[in-house]
């Protein structure tokens, strides 16, 4: 069997559109929720960024 020839530079191009459409999808997410939901969100990731730390060593 042999492999399937592919133009990387096409590929790069693809995963580039991908990485942006999937940036736009989160960034009108974001933008489309409520006060509450941004801090809620925000205290997540705070929660998970000390607990994180909470396990390192020193």
């Amino acid at each position: 069997m042999m492999a399937k020839v592919v133009n990387l530079r096409t590929v790069r191009k693809q995963q580039k559109r991908e990485a942006t459409r999937r940036e736009a999808t989160e960034s009108s997410a974001r933008s489309g929720e409520s006060r509450a939901e941004r801090r809620r969100r925000e205290a997540e990731a705070e929660r998970a960024l000390r607990r994180h730390e909470e396990h390192r060593r020193e």
